[in-house]
């Protein structure tokens, strides 16, 4: 009974932990790698552009690629890390449609929320683009949010200035600096 009991909730853990893990993981990794040294690739993301596809994208390749790795590990000797690369791939799902498709409306239907949490996502990272270069940027998360009042205080408190008008919802673009 126990055992039948952990062959489910093992993996079920596994793979809740890492979605948890991958929120705190992918924030941590925006804020101090792709604002900091890998703000190369990351650049690209905050430049306006007409492509499909940005050097930005590089990323979800990198993460995609290690997330294949770990299946890989985990079918050859040790399962438990196959799991882990089911949370990687569902957290990858979430970013996509978070980031890629509500935020930045990189899919072939414009939708934007109008209350809810969902608004409050894309609100949060409006405000996320609404400093001009990679400085003084605030909510680095991609599925998880700060309220927005706490964002724009924050916005106010630094010293690059913002766009105020980034949580303008008319806006067609990503806000534009200052």
């Amino acid at each position: 009974m126990i055992q039948d009991v952990l062959h489910y909730l093992v993996p079920i853990l596994l793979v809740v932990g890492t979605v948890v893990f991958m929120e705190w993981f992918a924030a941590w990794s925006h804020e101090h790698i792709m604002h900091g040294w890998g703000w190369g690739w990351h650049k690209s993301h905050h430049e306006p552009h007409d492509d499909a596809l940005e050097q930005n994208d590089l990323y979800a390749v990198v993460f995609a690629a290690f997330s294949v790795f770990l299946f890989w590990i985990g079918s050859v000797w040790f399962w438990p890390v196959w799991w882990i690369a089911v949370g990687i791939s569902i957290y990858g799902i979430l970013y996509f449609f978070f980031h890629d498709g509500l935020v930045h409306q990189r899919w072939p239907f414009k939708y934007i929320p109008r209350r809810g949490y969902l608004k409050r996502v894309y609100q949060a990272h409006r405000l996320h683009h609404a400093v001009e270069g990679r400085d003084g940027c605030v909510s680095f998360g991609f599925v998880y949010a700060e309220p927005v009042d706490k964002l724009v205080k924050k916005l106010q408190q630094n010293k690059n200035g913002y766009d105020r008008n980034a949580l303008d919802d008319q806006d067609q673009g990503r806000p534009t600096a200052r």
